[in-house]
């Protein structure tokens, strides 16, 4: 069975958007392990809108760029995860104890889940966690 990571959308954006980004050969490192089939990476659905959304309105990509990023998106070897009713309860669980949002508290919640790793560029991920394992993104190897 293949080490699960779920990357969160701070490690997903550097795959897709690279100006002024750190730790660029990090996440390169853990997109290669994905398609050489070393893990398996995971994210929960709500990071495909957390990801459209910084393009639009933070990164502000003209319409072709935004749609060749999108296509290198949806094409990624990560399997994204549907938020359930258990999981929406084990993300409310984690957002409650920790104090941080329901939107970062779903990955740590599907990390604790699958029992995968957590990789993160986000230092609100980075506290932490019971049952969790994080890795700040600059220290994947």
């Amino acid at each position: 069975m293949l080490p699960k990571i779920v990357t969160d959308s701070s490690v997903i954006l550097k795959w897709l958007y690279r100006t002024d980004e750190k730790y660029l050969e990090q996440a390169d490192k853990i997109l290669q392990d994905g398609y050489t089939n070393k893990i398996f990476i995971l994210a929960p659905e709500l990071a495909k809108y957390e990801v459209g959304n910084v393009l639009l309105a933070a990164k502000k990509l003209e319409v072709g760029k935004a749609r060749e990023a999108l296509e290198i998106f949806y094409s990624l070897p990560v399997q994204f995860i549907a938020e359930t009713l258990g999981h929406a309860k084990g993300t409310y669980a984690v957002g409650s104890k920790s104090g941080i949002t329901y939107y970062d508290a779903s990955f740590v919640a599907l990390a604790r889940k699958e029992g995968a790793i957590l990789v993160t560029d986000n230092p609100k991920h980075q506290q932490k966690f019971p049952g969790v394992k994080v890795i700040p993104l600059k220290e994947y190897r």
